[in-house]
């Protein structure tokens, strides 16, 4: 049974804690859909300050949405197109400040301001993204990149 950990410390002390807690939660289980399922309530339950927290699967060369933790959310994103699917393209995690900056940025909730979306990449092939909003601008950092990354290559273990 999982048990909710009260997050006391700084980013760099309780990132660890949260990457360590998905691989016991994957552990043992193979169903992809059940894994980021928890994936998803796991970040979601960590990470203060944000409004959708979830992944998008890549299917006949689309981005379709996955598990997730927030409002309805758009279903198809094409490669090249808005933050998910400029790191399809560029397979590399896409930092974003504010959304409104960011050309072809795709509006699903109109209340996020910022978003990070981290590649997941199996066997050399994208296999899809972990995509989070938030509602405040300049809500995401380098160390949320550096950890949000380890966290997508522990996921990636269990794909």
């Amino acid at each position: 049974m999982f048990q909710t950990e009260n997050y006391n410390g700084t980013k760099e002390k309780d990132y660890p804690i949260v990457v360590k807690q998905l691989a016991a939660l994957l552990d043992g289980e193979t169903d992809i859909i059940a894994n980021l399922s928890n994936a998803s309530a796991l970040l979601n339950q960590f990470l203060d300050d944000v409004n959708w927290v979830g992944f998008y699967l890549w299917k006949d060369d689309e981005l379709v949405l996955g598990p997730f933790q927030g409002l309805p959310a758009c279903v198809r994103i094409k490669s090249g197109k808005g933050v998910c699917g400029t790191a399809v393209s560029e397979q590399q995690t896409q930092l974003v400040a504010d959304v409104h900056q960011f050309p072809g940025h795709i509006a699903c909730d109109a209340a996020s301001q910022s978003e990070i979306v981290v590649p997941i990449i199996k066997d050399g092939e994208i296999f899809g993204v972990l995509d989070i909003d938030s509602p405040s601008k300049n809500r995401f950092d380098e160390v949320d990149q550096k950890y949000l990354e380890q966290f997508v290559k522990t996921l990636e273990k269990f794909i």
